[in-house]
């Protein structure tokens, strides 16, 4: 699994990469853990708004179903279309199969709060 450097992580398991005035979204790889073999996800429409915060999906394992917040606000410009017909694929790599991309409102406001990987692991180990 490779972990993108300066990757931010939300006290509810969604990772961020800030990719200039955009950033791309996932669920973290405890997370996924967490959930067990996911069989369903439902993303967001491209052009849809969030608020930091706001319930942008949601997800279902054979354990759980759950909603995926958004770490920062922001209107999605692009959603990862191959995990709605195969979820799966978050279970074999976290990172690599990111969630949504999105154009953010305000990077350097809304991610206060967020943590450094390292220290998301240190919270949830």
């Amino acid at each position: 699994m490779t972990m993108p450097d300066g990757i931010l992580c939300s006290k509810t398991h969604e990772w961020i990469l800030e990719e200039g005035n955009n950033a791309v979204i996932g669920l973290t790889p405890y997370a996924v853990e967490q959930l067990g073999d996911i069989v369903f996800i439902e993303l967001p429409e491209i052009g849809s708004d969030f608020s930091k915060e706001e319930a942008f999906a949601t997800i279902e394992s054979v354990k759980a179903a759950s909603e995926i917040y958004m770490p920062v606000g922001g209107k999605v410009v692009e959603v990862n279309d191959k995990l709605t017909n195969s979820p799966e694929l978050l279970n074999e790599d976290a990172f690599d199969n990111w969630l949504v991309k999105i154009e953010c409102n305000d990077f350097s406001q809304d991610s206060q709060g967020l943590l450094e990987y390292s220290d998301y692991l240190d919270e949830v180990e």
